[in-house]
């Protein structure tokens, strides 16, 4: 994540890219894939119709990402990572579906080890049909960084010793403005309303900024975030 000086981290997209031809690209490659892969299962699990074979192609495309240096998109300076592994796993799918029918998951040389209980392949059924895989991806995406950034917030606030307060305002962070709520949370807190407003207010700038610093490893400089920022809401309100 970006420092408090606001520089970007060493696991971030843009070092990855700018690393592609040389050897200090994998540790960072890793650890996109480690955080970011739940979203290609869940492409790939409503292209195929079956889980486990979803299961055995996710865990194949990234082990074949990481035993090649398949990180050359079309336009290095404008690809973000989100649509670095759309391109690739549709790629992916394209050539290797038929001839990966009979071989075991990875080939069983994965790199990646892919939990498939993790909590964060949950819901990959319930979304509708309606849905092409491309939308399913951007959800699961989308709801990954939220879910990201929402736990950094959390962290920070466990850390000060206020969470309990970050548990009765969170709600606060997508809702409204409803007094009720604002007069609840005051009587829990024994605190005024203005001081509960204050501090919905500072929740919300602190969300923000997790919520940046999680779209800052995606893309490939600081010039693109406001707009992933924004692809990113507008994914989430269709």
């Amino acid at each position: 994540m970006m420092t408090g000086s606001g520089r970007f981290p060493t696991t971030s997209w843009s070092i990855v890219l700018g690393a592609a031809r040389g050897d200090d690209w994998r540790p960072a490659f890793e650890r996109l894939c480690t955080i970011y892969w739940p979203p290609v299962y869940g492409f790939v699990r409503w292209q195929v119709g079956d889980a486990e074979w979803a299961k055995d192609l996710t865990q194949a495309f990234f082990t074949r990402l990481l035993e090649h240096q398949d990180l050359c998109p079309a336009e290095p300076g404008k690809a973000r990572f989100r649509s670095f592994l759309m391109a690739s796993i549709k790629h992916f799918l394209a050539n290797e579906w038929d001839r990966l029918g009979t071989q075991r998951r990875g080939g069983g040389r994965a790199h990646l080890q892919l939990d498939f209980s993790d909590p964060r392949c949950a819901g990959q059924e319930s979304l509708t049909d309606g849905l092409t895989p491309e939308k399913i991806f951007e959800k699961h995406w989308a709801t990954l960084m939220l879910d990201r950034a929402l736990a950094a917030t959390r962290k920070r606030y466990e850390e000060s010793g206020q969470r309990r307060q970050f548990d009765l305002l969170e709600k606060f962070l997508l809702g409204g403005r409803d007094e009720g709520r604002y007069r609840a949370a005051a009587e829990n807190l024994e605190m005024s309303e203005a001081a509960v407003k204050m501090a919905v207010h500072r929740l919300r700038r602190r969300f923000g900024d997790a919520l940046r610093r999680e779209i800052s490893l995606t893309v490939n400089g600081p010039p693109e975030v406001d707009d992933e920022l924004r692809y990113l809401l507008s994914v989430i309100a269709a």
